[in-house]
This record gives C-alpha cells, structure tokens and sequence, in this order.
C-alpha cells in the first residue's frame, strides 16, 4: 500500500499504541506482540508506526545496513573504510510472510557456484533487510518451527549464520521484531515468547459511537488515501518530533534504587522466569519517563511497564489465562509507598499523568465523516498518540459451552434426562505419545514420522521444482563423476552443472490433526468420573499444544452429535470448550463417530497432508435407535476403513465392567488404553507401545 494509514488517525487502542511508541523511543525494549481477534487493525497500527521512526545513517551500496560511524568489520560487503560515504534513507518494516522459506530468511548461497567456482555468491535474506529496522512478522504463532528457531538465533546473538557444505557467511542482524497474532489459531512457543519485550491484548470497542468512527475514517481513507494521510500530517508530525525528543531525552533519565527495587519486587512476585523480564520491564519504564518528558523513573511508570511486559512471561501453560492480577500488582508497589520521589512536573500538559490528550474524546475524531481531527484536536506534545491508556482493553471472555443444534436432540427435551452441571477437570498429567502410523509429509512437528525439511539425512532426490533445499554433497558428486571427460574436465577439481545437484531426503516429525470424540452422554455423568475424564483430555491437549499439532473436539450426547470445537490449533479453545462441557442424555456412539467422519473429510480437502488421529474418550456403550452398536460399529469400520489412526481410552468404571470399549477398539484397528494407562509413566508403557492392535491390513499404532 504506497499511502499507510496515518498512526494518530487510528481510534482508541491506547495501549497497542503506546507499546509500539515506546518500542521506538528505546528499541532495547526489544518489540511488541500484538495479540488479539481478527480485524482490530493490529497491521494497520504497526505499519503506521514504521513511518514515524528515525532515519537511519547506512553504508552507501552496503546490503547488510552498516552504519558508516561504527561499520560491521564482518560485513559481506566490507570492509568499509572509516570513511565510507553514507547517507540516511528511512527506517524500514521489512514483512515476514508465515509461508516463507528459510532461504527467504537468512538469505540463499549458489551453491552451484561456490562448488565449480570457490565463489561465495551470498543473496542477503529478509534478516539482513531488516538490520536496524523492524521485522514485522502477521500471524507469527503460524510460523513453521525451523524459522521460528532462526528468528530466536538471531534476536539473541544479533546476527545471522548461514552454514552450507563448508562455504559460511555472517552478517550482522539487529532489529526490532513486531509480531501479531489471533490466539484463536494456536500459541506461541515460550522462547519465542520471550523474545518480545511488550505484550498487549487488543479487542474491538464495544462502544458504539467508537465503532461508528472507526468506519468513517476507514472509508475516508478507502475513498482517497493521499487525502486522508494530509488532513492528519500535522498530527504525524508533531509525533515524530515527540518521539524524536523522547530519544533524546531518554539518556538523560535517572533509574533510582527505589524504583529497581519496585521492578525486582513485581517481577519475584508475579515469579517470572530469568531475568529478562526485569530489564524489559526497567527498560520501558524508563522509556515512559522520557516520552512524558521526565528525567525520574515513577511508581506509575513501574506499574504500566510491568502491565506491558510481564504477562506473556507469567504463563505456566498454554491454559492460562494471560494478562496480570492488577491488584496483586498495586499491593506489590504499595509496600513502596513512603521511597516514591516527587516527580518533575511535566512540561506541558497532556503526559502520561494527565491521561494525555483526548480524555473527554478519546477518539479525537470529528463527525464530518472525513475523520478530520477537531479544532481543539490532538496538541503537539501529545500529537494524538496515547500517555496512558484510560483503560486496559482485556481479551475476549473465555467461549461460551457450546450450543446444541435443534437437530441434534438438546437434552431436557421430550424423553430426554436433563443435563448435569459441567465439572471442572482433574489435574492434567503426562501422557505416552501416539503416532500416526507410515512416514508422512506433513509440516514440521513432534509426533509421527514424515519426510520434513530437517532431521536425519536418508537419501537423496532431484530437486523439486527446481528449487534446492538442502545440498546432499556426494550425492551431487557422484552425479556429476561420470560425465566429467565430456566436459572437457581432465585435471584437477569438478565441474558441476545445475543437473547434477540433489538434494537431501530428510525424516523427522511431523505434526498431525488429534480430533477428540468425547462421550458427554448420561452414562459418563459422575461427577469423580466426567471430572477425571476432562482432566485425560486436557492433558492430551498438553501434549498436542507441545507436539505442534491441530486439534479438534467433536461431542455426543442425548440424540446427536456436534462439532464443539472445528480444528484449530488453539489449545486455549479446547481447553474453554471442554471446561464447559455438560453432560447428560443418551449415548448416540454412532453419531459421534460419523460426525467425526464428517470433520475428517472436510479437514482431508483444505489440508491433505496433514494426517488424522481420532482418540475417542467413551466407555464403549450406545444407546438410543434400533440396533445401537451394531450401528456405532458400521461407523467404526467406516473410519478404518479409510486409513484413520484411533485410539480408544476406555473410560468405564466399577466393579462390572462390559468391556465394549476393547470392542470399538477392534473395529477402529487402534489400541485401547484406560485412563490410567494414558499417563507416560505407567507400567502399561514402559515397553513403549508393544501393547497395539493390528487390523487386517497391517495398519499399527503404537
């Protein structure tokens, strides 16, 4: 988009807009993640900010950014004299698409070249276009786990590595990484989490005059974008020259022993791992004195900071909630209360303290539909960014249970026993694993066996569609031996051409579909038991969130079944849906697994190579309709019958059992594991999967 929408026209999201404000006034920060529903202008914000940030000084015709005042005496292009001719050119954003490949990243050597040549011609990657700048990643929790690894190599050692057949080329790679995310497609890993300094959750304003002027501005905006951008130039203006002072200032600013001794006190007490919360938090608080124009770091400071950078850092699981106890936080402080130095009266008004500009208009719009800023509108040392936020905007309430359709047979109808309460789940456990059976080629995981993009070398290939992944070195040589004396090659050293080169044929991991089918029927409605059950499934939703997997949950009860939850990669939708999960009614086992069916079919055309694993939670019984097992078992054939990989945890109970569960088993040709069979460290496990049932085409799950 050649005219980005203007940063100081967005409406409310004060926090988003702050955490990106102070990321650059102090790119130490060290980034933001923007988490939040869709359609909350998370992009649009972030590459709003790009256009307000410094110019950067660079090496003239150097690719990799050097600064001409301190050049990278490493760089590929170097070395640059002390007197290197530089010259500034703004800071970029550089876009990190989800399906990029990892040459993308780091950068591509022609192989091809290096092997017949000895040259090192090096194409820089997205990591070197980034250097001093913003990498900006959309729908990071979607990347592929190699290039998050990658991305994490190079936050952390500042610069860039790539390693193949002996020719090595490094770079410097500093940058200020932005990512957003929709929590509803699955989380991030904890080391990459890590990696962001600020952290805010974004929802759209429930607000109606709110919402009303967000659309006025953004169909002002779709109509003329050059005439948008101009009615708030002004506006955009006066931030930059803000920002630009706050950088300024921000050396100036004094961290006093009391306020590190806040920081250290809030971070030992929300018990946050290692130490990069405390100097992230320590770091923005510092970046908020200088942006209100002060040289003293407050308790008010200390308290916004730790509500942008600890949140994401207190997560224990994928199942908790994120977000902070905002009262535990004040009681923390409040033992600080009498070390609180007076602050510097800010220099004009409108900073932080003051709530800034726009209290009694937060939006700081005007009703001519053009989104043109009132008179009174956004002063300049405000210049309608945010101080501080009026308000957090918390994430979206946890999803509701799920609904019955009419035509599924809602329990409490004619002839139906009501539905009990839900229960809330045991303490989830560590389970065995279960793979897929066969080699797969699904994206990279930690479950079944498929031929990925890393792992173990087993053989080698042409390269597909011209493009060469990973150099299988005697694999090209051997190809490219024979035919030497026809190239005229006769002494020393090889002479490859382009078809000679093949690539490696690697095997690692994959990560598969798990779709849970859960009995929520009358017969599962005890609360020890239905409480003991949701705690199994919760904890192999543990194990799918940790093997990178999809999921799904489809429940039966009373006359039908329904898709609870459609498979997402979020473990957090899971884990909401199964909380609030009744019980009650009829067993229709046959149902479910039709449905389950259904979900699989459609899931096998948006997405074939991620390959299925159906675990069905039930005690084997089917009632309701004629012929009820007869019929559940026709469904279990069905799924065999196409190749899907079951396994059954049978869930009965008591002294007599019927053992119908072991039956399903059968037909699904999957194994059949009790609930106390299900944890890892169980005696049924410990010889690692020996226990399975093999069906007549020799289809296995171990």
């Amino acid at each position: 988009m050649s005219t980005p929408y203007p940063f100081t026209a967005i409406v409310g999201m004060d926090d988003l807009r702050l955490a990106l404000l102070l990321t650059s006034v102090s790119p130490a920060v060290g980034g933001v993640l923007v988490r939040g529903e869709k359609g909350t202008a998370k992009s649009t914000a972030v590459r709003g900010v790009a256009t307000l940030m410094p110019s950067v000084a660079v090496v003239d015709g150097c690719r990799f950014s050097c600064d001409p005042v301190a050049p990278d005496p490493t760089c590929p292009d170097g070395p640059h004299t002390a007197d290197a001719a530089g010259s500034a050119r703004p800071t970029r954003m550089v876009e990190l698409p989800v399906g990029a490949s990892e040459d993308r990243l780091v950068g591509a050597l022609d192989i091809e070249r290096a092997l017949s040549e000895g040259v090192k011609a090096f194409e820089p990657g997205l990591l070197a276009a980034a250097h001093r700048g913003v990498l900006y990643v959309d729908e990071v929790n979607l990347l592929h786990d190699h290039l998050i690894d990658l991305l994490l190599d190079a936050a952390a050692m500042g610069a860039s590595y790539v390693e193949r057949e002996g020719v090595s080329v490094r770079h410097a790679s500093r940058f200020l990484l932005v990512g957003t995310m929709n929590p509803e497609e699955g989380e991030l890993r904890p080391q990459l989490l890590d990696r962001f300094g600020l952290t805010v959750e974004v929802a759209a304003s429930r607000d109606t005059d709110e919402r009303v002027e967000v659309v006025r501005r953004r169909l002002a905006y779709d109509e003329d974008p050059a005439a948008f951008a101009a009615k708030w130039a002004a506006e955009e203006d006066a931030l930059r020259e803000r920002i630009a002072a706050a950088r300024a200032l921000l050396p100036a600013v004094r961290l006093g022993d009391g306020a590190l001794r806040r920081i250290a006190a809030v971070c030992a007490g929300f018990e946050v791992d290692g130490m990069r919360a405390d100097i992230v938090t320590a770091r923005t608080a510092t970046a908020l004195a200088a942006w209100a124009g002060r040289t003293d770091v407050t308790t008010e400071d200390v308290r916004q900071a730790a509500l942008l950078a600890l949140p994401h850092r207190r997560r224990r699981n994928p199942f908790d909630a994120p977000g902070l106890d905002e009262d535990k936080l004040d009681e923390i402080l409040r033992r600080f209360e009498d070390e609180e130095p007076d602050p510097e009266p800010d220099p004009e008004p409108g900073g932080p303290e003051d709530g800034g500009p726009g209290d009694e208009d937060p939006d700081g719009g005007g009703p001519d539909g053009g989104g043109r800023p009132p008179q009174d509108g956004p002063r300049p040392d405000g210049a309608g960014g945010p101080d501080v936020p009026q308000q957090r905007q918390d994430s979206p309430a946890a999803d509701p249970a799920p609904r019955q359709n009419s035509s599924d047979g809602v329990p409490g109808s004619e002839g139906e026993a009501p539905e009990a309460p839900a229960v809330a789940a045991a303490e989830p456990f560590r389970t065995r694993r279960f793979d897929v059976p066969g080699l797969g080629e699904g994206a990279d995981g930690r479950r079944s066996r498929a031929r990925t993009a890393h792992g173990r070398t087993t053989g080698a290939r042409r390269p597909r569609g011209g493009a060469l992944a990973k150099l299988h070195l005697a694999a090209t040589v051997q190809a490219a031996a024979p035919h030497q004396r026809a190239r005229g090659r006769s002494g020393p050293g090889l002479l490859v051409r382009r078809d000679d080169l093949r690539e490696a044929v690697r095997e690692g991991r994959e990560g598969n579909l798990v779709l849970f089918v859960v009995d929520a029927s009358g017969s599962m409605a005890a609360r020890k038991r239905m409480s003991a059950v949701k705690g199994a499934v919760l904890s192999l939703l543990m194990d799918a969130y940790q093997r990178r997997d999809k999921i799904g949950m489809v429940t039966f009860r009373g006359s039908g079944a329904e898709v609870a939850l459609p498979p997402t990669s979020s473990v957090e939708a899971g884990a909401a849906r199964l909380e609030k999960l009744p019980t009650g009614g009829r067993t229709p086992l046959a149902e479910g697994l039709l449905r389950a069916h259904e979900v699989l079919r459609v899931e096998r055309m948006r997405d074939p190579s991620r390959r299925p694993l159906l675990v069905v939670v039930t005690d084997g019984r089917a009632t309701g309709g004629p012929e009820p097992l007869a019929r559940a078992a026709r469904a279990a054939r069905l799924l065999a019958g196409e190749g899907t990989a079951s396994v059954v945890v049978d869930c009965e109970a008591g002294p007599v059992r019927l053992g119908l569960a072991a039956e399903l088993g059968r037909e699904l040709g999957g194994p059949v594991v009790t609930l106390d069979e299900l944890r890892a460290d169980s005696v049924a496990t410990l010889v690692r999967g020996v226990r399975t049932v093999r069906n007549t085409d020799n289809r296995r799950v171990a």
